[in-house]
């Protein structure tokens, strides 16, 4: 039997379809149709869940929403496995991160427009410098 002392030993072995990213976000989860909320950390985070730390033993549901108010996102969460404060939950529908091409795109363009600005100033500066050489003849 697994001892239930250290909360790393008795986590699952890792089956998951992608790493977690470690993390340090606020949490909060709410249960009890949204009148019972408790504080937690997040420390670490998937598309397909997460591990939360609480600073007091809590009972928690085996459904309940997370709310990561960096994020302003509350996802539904299925509690996995509860070690100690450690509580390890799994999103039923997987988080979907933002595509990086329209963010990509987006700063390409603003580069662009920046660089055609720093041209123009560029251009009238010079043409600045040059009539007040010529006034100084």
């Amino acid at each position: 039997m697994q001892s239930m002392a250290n909360p790393a030993e008795a986590r699952p072995s890792e089956r998951r379809r992608t790493p977690r990213q470690k993390s340090f976000l606020r949490g909060m989860i709410y249960f009890n149709n949204r009148r019972s909320v408790a504080d937690c950390l997040i420390r670490d985070i998937s598309p397909f869940g997460a591990r939360l730390i609480f600073s007091d033993a809590v009972t928690t549901p085996d459904v309940l929403d997370l709310y990561i108010p960096q994020k302003e996102q509350t996802l539904r969460a299925q509690v996995i496995w509860r070690v100690g404060h450690e509580v390890g939950v799994a999103f039923p529908q997987a988080i979907h991160p933002e595509p990086a091409t329209a963010a990509a795109s987006d700063l390409a363009d603003r580069v662009t427009k920046l660089e055609a600005e720093v041209a123009a100033l560029k251009r009238a500066l010079k043409k600045l410098t040059s009539g007040s050489d010529s006034d100084l003849a």
